[in-house]
């Protein structure tokens, strides 16, 4: 029996036209009023949005429900992570069926001369153990609940932590008693993510946003007084900038940073003296970035510190303490910069450094002893091997100053995420251990490959593959891209992603350009002026897959987020004869209006990253050109596209796929927008409605390649 009570048309906001002007040019925009989420009627419609997409969906119910089934199958829901020394203690955390939120727990070191985790077996209980903190106890009576600070003092003695139960991103810090277990009276509202303690546990530093959302200013609160009597350490003026604070490992100083996309500035108090003036590194140039850390070689205090002043992909020098001041041309050069490899990283320990760098498109881990060094340009590094063509690795936390081993992760397309410590006097690898796949999985009947486009530059453009050996090709494909702030979209497992590879899908991610990939000048070359390289790189690779006989127009769908997401909308205006369907996440796809207004969150911020159309007629043309809003196209047939947020995103707001849709329905796009009413950037919270949520995406796109039957 139909149901009689799903909408029969879909929803068509009403064109309301606003004009913005700038640089001579004028813009009617019809749907500018969906911007006001107080008004009852923008979210009448956004709920006969939800209505809409819920009846055009509903035949995927039963699948929906499979793949929920079949991720929940995989995953062992009762499950510890590998503890963490750190102290006293060994601090890991607990995931039981049935519960959405994870249990943060210790226990007690019982061998200080042991530096090998316990073998913890889940649903065992653990001698002495103490929880600390328990997500679904604190989440209760919300719908959504996230985790933004939680940070235990050195002494063991107070836990910061502080949630937010909206999805704004606006936490409460609390400080609790962790012999008792109780909270303190202290409580401190709207702050940003990131608290920490002084190594004395007397104070907790945190930030608190301005009105566009930006972390503007450092706080110290002494623990134990009220919110009120909090001092402000440092407050950054400039829109461009955000703020944050920790401890080195050697607890000996508290650092703070100031940064943008493309500058930065650190400064420093000593631990002893928590209250004092803060002091700055090297005074902030503009598109010189640099990062710190403190290290002891051959007996003596240096600065480590990892910079990008006439060095693209960064050079590591080392200064001392007491010369501050002076810039990289004073240092110590201890890694001389290279074309081939992008330094990322570089963690100082008593004994040894661990570096974290990239070449050829692929992340690798150094490390360097620091036994029977004098001088930082002693340092030799050693690189660790892996046997994989494809694989992510990196650094893993890693708290103790004086731990003679490196915790890392590892992991592909074919490995679940792997925990590994090495010992680094021996070299000797432990395997701590494997993510746990359920129902048989075995990497051997998959298989992963590196295939290479050219774009029409004439650049070569890193794909990585997978798929499940047997798969028929040319057959149906997922391609998955982002490209923006020199993030790294590297290959790593999916539980959820064998629903798609089991069914016959080939999976692949374009490693475009405006990532970081292969080094700075990749990110470069897909920014500002020369972001439509992030776009034409994607249709290049999606052309490539066709061109090599894995799949074809009909049977290949799209995926990004945020501003994964604008790459979404603006393939979609660029070749949508290339795909099938389009799903974009959170998709930042109305980025000229956004930009323009400096009020918006995070704007100002945002203008190292796309260039500034306010100031800028050369800017605003280029983003003009290029804004999916904007480029929208009569007597074009789109893909099928599937768009997907949240109301209370701060990050990239909800109205702009929201208008996105209505601008496709005009021009008879298949377009259908899901919102969640009570969620923000990251989409629901919880792990249970995270993988309903996930189940209903990919339900979506193997309708979309003919394979929901």
């Amino acid at each position: 029996m139909p149901d009689i009570s799903a909408p029969r048309a879909e929803p068509r906001a009403e064109k309301r036209p606003s004009e913005r002007t700038h640089h001579g040019d004028t813009v009617v925009d019809d749907y500018e009023w969906l911007r006001d989420k107080a008004n009852p009627e923008v979210i009448a419609h956004l709920e006969a949005e939800n209505a809409w997409t819920d009846a055009q969906t509903a035949s995927l119910a039963p699948l929906r429900q499979s793949i929920f089934e079949e991720i929940k199958g995989r995953t062992l829901e009762t499950d510890l992570s590998v503890p963490v020394r750190e102290g006293d203690w060994w601090y890991y955390s607990r995931s039981i069926e049935g519960q959405e939120y994870a249990l943060h727990c210790r226990a007690p070191i019982t061998d200080p001369l042991d530096w090998t985790p316990p073998t913890l077996t889940p649903g065992v209980d653990v001698a002495g153990e103490q929880v600390l903190l328990d997500g679904n106890v604190e989440a209760k009576g919300h719908e959504f609940f996230s985790l933004g600070s939680f940070d235990v003092s050195l002494d063991g003695r107070l836990l910061a932590w502080a949630v937010d139960t909206e999805g704004d991103e606006r936490y409460t810090l609390r400080i609790r008693d962790l012999a008792t277990g109780a909270d303190l009276p202290d409580q401190i509202p709207n702050t940003s993510h990131g608290a920490t303690f002084s190594p004395d546990g007397a104070h907790v530093f945190y930030t608190t946003v301005d009105e566009s959302w930006r972390p503007d200013t450092l706080w110290r609160h002494e623990v134990g007084t009220a919110a009120s009597a909090d001092v402000v350490v440092l407050t950054e003026p400039d829109e461009r900038f955000w703020v944050g604070a920790g401890v080195t490992r050697s607890a000996k100083y508290i650092v703070i940073v100031v940064s943008s996309s493309v500058t930065s500035e650190w400064l420093i108090l000593d631990a002893d003296d928590p209250t004092a003036e803060p002091r700055v590194i090297w005074e902030r140039r503009d598109d010189v970035e640099y990062s710190l850390e403190h290290a002891v070689i051959g007996g003596e205090d240096w600065f480590l510190i990892l910079h990008n002043d006439g060095a693209p992909n960064f050079e590591l020098v080392a200064v001392r303490p007491d010369a501050v001041g002076t810039g990289p041309a004073d240092g110590i050069v201890v890694r001389k910069h290279s074309d081939e490899v992008r330094l990322e990283d570089v963690e100082a320990f008593a004994g040894h450094l661990v570096f974290g760098y990239r070449r050829a498109g692929l992340s690798q881990l150094g490390i360097a002893t620091l036994d029977g060094i004098d001088s930082p340009a002693a340092v030799a590094v050693d690189e660790v091997p892996f046997a994989e063509p494809l694989y992510t690795v990196g650094s893993s936390r890693n708290p103790e100053w004086t731990q003679p081993t490196v915790r890392f992760g590892f992991g592909s397309l074919v490995t679940p995420a792997t925990v590994f410590d090495l010992d680094v006097r021996t070299g000797e690898l432990a395997l701590l251990k494997q993510q746990p796949v359920l129902g048989g999985y075995d990497p051997l009947d998959y298989e992963q490959k590196r295939e290479w486009a050219v774009a029409d530059d004439g650049t070569r453009v890193p794909i990585s593959l997978v798929w499940k050996k047997g798969t028929a090709h040319p057959g149906p494909l997922e391609l998955y891209g982002y490209g923006s702030y020199e993030a790294s979209m590297d290959p790593s497992f999916s539980v959820a992603r064998l629903s798609l590879l089991d069914r016959g899908v080939t999976f692949a991610i374009a490693h475009v350009r405006g990532g970081g990939e292969l080094g700075r000048s990749w990110y470069e070359n897909g920014k500002t002026l020369t972001k439509k390289n992030t776009f034409t790189d994607f249709v290049a690779c999606a052309r490539h897959l066709i061109a090599e006989g894995y799949t074809t127009p009909e049977r290949m769908v799209a995926e990004g987020g945020s501003a994964g997401g604008l790459l979404m909308g603006a393939v979609a205006n660029l070749a949508p004869e290339l795909f099938a369907g389009i799903l974009a996440a959170v998709p930042f796809v109305d980025p000229l209006t956004s930009i323009l207004d400096p009020d918006l969150p995070l704007t100002v911020i945002e203008w190292d990253e796309w260039g500034n159309p306010l100031a800028n007629a050369e800017v605003y043309e280029y983003m003009k050109s290029y804004s999916p809003y904007e480029n929208v196209r009569e007597g074009v047939t789109y893909p099928q596209i599937l768009a997907v947020t949240s109301l209370n995103d701060t990050r990239v707001l909800y109205v702009e796929p929201a208008k996105w849709v209505a601008r496709l329905r005009d021009v008879g796009a298949p377009a259908l927008l899901k919102i969640e009413m009570s969620a923000g950037h990251g989409g629901v919270s919880g792990r249970y409605k995270a993988w309903h949520e996930r189940a209903y995406e990919l339900a979506w796109l193997l309708k979309v390649l003919g394979l929901a039957d």
